[in-house]
């Protein structure tokens, strides 16, 4: 398979940051795991919460919280997604461009979903943890950049194009979440997904044709 053609023409970074990404991630978990056995109250300092980030101001936790997971399963499911999507969006952008959005992608989502809690008055006082809404922001920049690519949504067996799976992950895990009345941070994952679109905009009106060239390799 040939080389991506990359929108980042610099020289790219030595090191492999999607797995440094995941690792952190995992460190954290453990870390965490162990911690949090011997101080319960740990919680209240590193994961998000739009009640402690407003009254008290416990703004790191914008940061912290992304590389939280409330399970393993949780961390695994997340994980096993940016092992995948991050590569490819790293090929496409770059290394240095894929982590500054990333980070990105993940703050606005956590400031997206503390917002939404502050003005509804739903999920202010719970906490909010994991790598999800950076995720989504990676969905919603392919979901402009390749919007043709196929992939497989959950239990579907066949490929779906990415303009059409995207949304579709969104309208599902709010289904599942208020159907099955799990506690999914559908708000976090509608931040990340609308800064990745707004950033592939972005990119595919500053690079046209090397966004077409991305758009055509997909097609």
């Amino acid at each position: 398979m040939k080389k991506i053609y990359s929108i980042n023409s610099k020289r790219n970074l030595s090191l492999d940051i999607v797995f440094l990404i995941i690792l952190l991630n995992v460190i954290i978990f453990i870390l965490y795991s162990v911690l949090s056995y011997f101080y319960p109250s740990l919680i209240d300092f590193v994961a998000l919460n739009p009640s402690s980030l407003f009254n008290k101001f416990y703004i790191w936790t914008l940061l912290t919280s992304m590389f939280m997971h409330a399970s393993l399963f949780h961390l695994f499911a997340n994980m096993f997604s940016l092992l995948f999507t991050g590569n490819l969006v790293k090929k496409i952008i770059g290394k240095k461009r894929f982590l500054s959005f990333y980070l990105l992608a993940g703050l606005f989502a956590g400031i997206f979903f503390s917002l939404i809690s502050l003005l509804i008055k739903s999920n202010f006082n719970s906490y909010s943890v994991g790598a999800s809404g950076a995720l989504f922001g990676l969905i919603g920049l392919l979901m402009i950049l390749t919007p043709n690519l196929p992939v497989y949504v959950m239990f579907i067996p066949i490929p779906i194009k990415l303009k059409f799976a995207a949304p579709g992950m969104l309208i599902l895990l709010w289904l599942i979440s208020y159907g099955g009345n799990i506690n999914i941070g559908n708000t976090a994952h509608l931040g990340g997904f609308l800064i990745g679109i707004f950033y592939g905009l972005y990119l595919k009106k500053k690079y046209k044709n090397k966004s077409k060239y991305v758009r055509d390799y997909f097609r």
